[in-house]
């Protein structure tokens, strides 16, 4: 209860106080001289005047300024205009000091609204000052003009009374401008001017319809809103209309089935289908921006596929041709003469001059054609083997002017194809040759120059040479190599002369082929040249090998070494040794056995008696032995042939009582010479000099 009636006292004692304060204040002089368009107002004059702004006791100068500045107390509450831009930007508290901007008590030469005001309020430069602000941009000449040529007052230094200096203009066109429509328009003047100049015009609500663009860019208003027309420009309205069809402006050069076709397409009437291709933006109806699709070209006859795809429209429709008729003629699928030249010259052509292309070749390309191998039959010439996968232009060659030649091909074999053979199975059977095809079709087919030719050629009625035995089991490729580079006729099959040279004049001998492994021993004058009418190798040899021989061989007759005795009973390998290593100058030889070592005996046996009967380097084994039975057969006769007489009284002596055994290095032998012939030489009681001399 007391804190209460303390509250009261205290409440009652600061109201006294203030009144008291107030009193003693408004006694005093005012701070300064009001401007003068706050002078000039009796009320504000008056003892009591401060009042009128400052709120008196109860009130505050913001509501004082905003009770006679009405319109700048709707703009703060609003939001709009520059002092409700001034509250968006530093909030509502800047707004509300009218004083922070607007000094007063400094005179009547001051002006309430100055540099500083407009600062403050975010605007360095009047001058420059941005009506988007205020909600009306300034553009084109608007932003030429003098702020007083719109503001009449704008330079004033005391407004006129009831004036305004900024505020209170209409936004309307016809507040500052005649309107020289004189209000036939039912639209405002900024749907169609712009700040520029009145001759520059805008319908930014025209693209509901139609874009201002393009070909319609720089076309007066009234070239389509003539006057006292349905579409004039003063029937115009804000809300919409309907809109016109190209058509009811334009004609079209196109053909009804090009037209409706694309319109069905595109679910459209045929009056509105022209914008599927024409649009807005192109500057005339041939800008080269228009974009006709191959889906919507097939409506006018002719479809759009393969290497038609590529190529611009210019290339078919020149825009050097002035009329529209001229550069789309309405070519069918079938004219392919109407833009293309005959590569074939007239070849293929019909009645009228005209060719049938599409007969050969596919709609949306030339390649690949359609002639195959089996329309080839319609030929002379039918298409089989390797001539099926061929490319045309493999036989189809084309003359000095580029055109191939299709009609009247030349269809024989070596028309086309070099001669392998350079020539030589036409001079050897002529009589054999094929006139419908050339002579290549009598061993070879079209599948392959190589296949099945062996099987048909007859080798020894084309060459001359039959072949036989072994020849018959051979590979081609052993007489005839294969090339590793084909020559200019595509033959890599040898040819025998090139491995050995010329094997005609050889008179089809073995010895072009084969080196001659006995190095030319038959061949001597000595011996046969023909044995039961057979030449050469055939003497002794058949085809069939090497090893086969016609006729027994006559080791004495060929080599002038008979074989007698135990010679006759051994086998050739006893002389001739088969495993061992040819030497040096037979390789390369077929070579089976090896060459005799000799003829004399020392050549294949092994002297026993340690070169006692050599003889100039030669033993002569015949002297004593009869080799042909064993060398046990001797022929030896002491009496005749030594120089040692045995008489009556040694012949009844064995051999070795005389010829005994002795040892010169690793080798035991008999010695038989040089011996003694004194009786001493063997008759003596001590040891006889010979023995000791013969035993070192």
């Amino acid at each position: 209860m007391r804190r209460n009636k303390a509250a009261v006292f205290l409440a009652l004692f600061s109201i006294i106080a203030v009144v008291g304060i107030a009193s003693l204040r408004l006694n005093k002089s005012s701070p300064g001289p009001l401007a003068a368009v706050h002078a000039r107002l009796p009320e504000l004059a008056a003892w009591n005047g401060c009042a009128q702004c400052h709120g008196g006791l109860f009130g505050s100068m913001t509501q004082s300024c905003f009770e006679c500045h009405k319109d700048v107390a709707q703009q703060v509450e609003d939001g709009h205009g520059l002092h409700g831009a001034v509250q968006r930007r530093d909030g509502v508290e800047a707004a509300t000091q009218c004083a922070r901007c607007h000094s007063e008590h400094h005179g009547e030469d001051f002006a309430m609204v100055h540099r500083g005001s407009f600062a403050l309020a975010g605007i360095a430069d009047r001058a420059s000052f941005d009506h988007v602000l205020i909600g009306f941009e300034l553009l084109g000449k608007h932003r030429e003009l003098a702020c007083s040529a719109c503001h009449e007052h704008a330079d004033a230094k005391v407004l006129p009374e009831g004036a305004k200096r900024f505020t209170g203009l209409a936004r309307d066109c016809a507040a500052c401008h005649e309107d020289v429509h004189q209000g036939r328009m039912q639209r405002a003047c900024a749907d169609c001017h712009v700040q520029t100049s009145f001759t520059d015009v805008r319908a930014p609500w025209h693209d509901r319809h139609l874009q201002l663009t393009g070909g319609h860019g720089d076309v007066a208003c009234r070239a389509c809103h003539e006057k006292d027309t349905a579409h004039a420009l003063e029937l115009e309205r804000q809300s919409p209309t309907t809109p016109r069809a190209c058509a009811q402006c334009h004609a079209s050069p196109h053909s009804d089935a090009f037209a409706r076709g694309n319109a069905q397409a595109a679910n459209k009437g045929i009056a509105a289908a022209c914008v599927l291709c024409h649009e807005a933006s192109h500057t005339s109806f041939r800008d080269e921006r228009l974009v006709v699709t191959p889906a919507q070209h097939a409506h006018a006859g002719f479809v759009i596929s393969g290497p038609h795809a590529t190529v611009s429209c210019a290339q078919c429709h020149s825009a050097e041709l002035a009329s529209h008729a001229l550069r789309h003629p309405g070519r069918s699928q079938d004219a392919c003469q109407a833009c293309h030249t005959d590569p074939h010259g007239g070849q293929f052509a019909v009645a009228g001059g005209a060719s049938t292309c599409r007969d050969c070749h596919r709609d949306d390309s030339f390649r690949p054609h359609l002639f195959d191998a089996e329309r080839h039959k319609e030929t002379r010439f039918e298409l089989t083997g390797h001539h099926a996968t061929l490319d045309c232009a493999k036989c189809h060659e084309g003359d000095a002017h580029g055109v191939r030649r299709f009609r009247g091909t030349e269809h024989r074999c070596d028309a086309c194809h070099r001669d392998a053979h350079r020539g030589y199975f036409e001079l050897r059977e002529p009589a054999l040759k094929d006139e419908a095809a050339g002579t290549c079709r009598r061993c070879h087919d079209t599948a392959s120059f190589s296949q099945g030719a062996r099987e048909r050629f007859d080798h020894g009625a084309w060459t001359g040479f039959a072949l036989e035995g072994a020849h018959a089991a051979e590979r081609c490729e052993t007489c005839h190599r294969l090339a590793v580079v084909a020559d200019e006729a595509g033959r890599s099959f040898g040819r025998c002369s090139d491995t050995f040279g010329d094997v005609s004049a050889a008179g089809r001998t073995c010895q072009p082929c084969h080196v001659d492994p006995h190095l030319g021993r038959f061949d001597r004058e000595e011996r046969e040249r023909v044995v039961d009418g057979r030449e050469g190798c055939a003497r002794c040899h058949d085809a069939s090998s090497f090893r086969s021989l016609v006729r027994a061989f006559d080791h004495g007759q060929w080599t002038g070494f008979s074989l007698d005795g135990s010679h006759e009973k051994l086998a050739c390998t006893e002389c001739h040794d088969s495993a061992a290593r040819p030497a040096a100058a037979d390789r390369g030889r077929a070579v089976t056995w090896g060459h005799a070592k000799g003829t004399a005996c020392a050549d294949c046996h092994v002297d026993p008696h340690a070169g006692q009967f050599e003889g100039g380097g030669v033993s002569d084994c015949a002297k004593c032995h009869r080799p042909t039975r064993g060398f046990s057969d001797l022929v030896f006769n002491h009496e005749i042939h030594a120089r040692f007489k045995l008489g009556e009284a040694h012949r009844g002596l064995a051999c070795a009582a005389c010829h005994r055994s002795e040892r010169k290095g690793e080798v035991d032998f008999i010695r038989y010479k040089p011996l003694g012939r004194a009786c001493s030489d063997c008759h003596a009681t001590r040891p006889r000099p010979f023995s000791r001399r013969t035993s070192k």
